[in-house]
C-alpha cells in the first residue's frame, strides 16, 4: 500500500512540476501573438519548436530522463522508505539514493536550467514567447513519454531500464 501510495505520489509530484511549467509558459508564449511577427521571427518559432522539441522532448525526456525516473518509480514502489515517500518526486528525478555520478549530473542540470530560465527572463516579447513555445513542447513531450514509460514499467515484463540505485 504504502509502496503504491509512494509512486503515485512520486508520478504526480512530477507531472504537477512539469504542469506547473507548462501553464506559466504557455501564457508567456501566446502573449509573443500579440505582436506583429516578421518572417524571421516565424522561422524562429520554428526552429524553437523543432529544436527544442529534438533535444529536449526526444533527445532529453524520451531517451534519457523519462526511462529513468519511471525504473525509479518502480523500484520505490517495491523499496519504499518513510523519506522516499515523503520526497518521492525528488527520489524519483534522481536527487538521492542514486549512483554518485547521476545524482552529480541531475544537480549541475537542474543548476543549469535555473539560469537558462533566467537569462530567457531576460529576453523581450517575441523573443521570450518563441524560446518559451520550444519549451512548452518539450515539457509535453516530457509528461507524455514519463506516462508511458512508466505505464511500461509496471505491465511490461521486458522493461529493462536501470533505477540507477547504488
Amino acid at each position: 500500500m504504502l509502496g503504491s501510495l509512494a509512486a503515485i505520489w512520486g508520478f504526480s509530484g512530477i507531472a504537477l512540476l512539469f504542469g506547473s511549467a507548462i501553464y506559466r509558459l504557455s501564457q508567456i508564449s501566446w502573449q509573443m501573438f500579440g505582436q506583429p511577427l516578421s518572417a524571421y521571427h516565424w522561422v524562429a518559432l520554428v526552429f524553437s519548436l523543432v529544436f527544442m522539441g529534438f533535444s529536449e522532448g526526444y533527445r532529453g525526456f524520451q531517451c534519457g530522463f523519462s526511462p529513468r525516473v519511471a525504473a525509479r518509480i518502480h523500484y520505490l514502489s517495491q523499496h519504499v522508505t518513510p523519506l522516499r515517500l515523503l520526497l518521492a518526486p525528488l527520489f524519483c528525478m534522481g536527487f538521492f539514493h542514486v549512483q554518485r555520478k547521476r545524482q552529480i549530473i541531475t544537480i549541475c542540470l537542474t543548476l543549469g536550467i535555473i539560469v537558462l530560465v533566467q537569462l530567457v527572463h531576460l529576453l523581450a516579447q517575441p523573443w521570450r514567447g518563441i524560446v518559451d513555445a520550444g519549451v512548452v513542447l518539450g515539457l509535453v513531450w516530457g509528461i507524455v513519454s514519463l506516462a508511458v514509460f512508466t505505464l511500461q514499467a509496471f505491465f511490461s515484463s521486458d522493461f529493462r531500464h536501470s533505477p540507477e540505485t547504488p
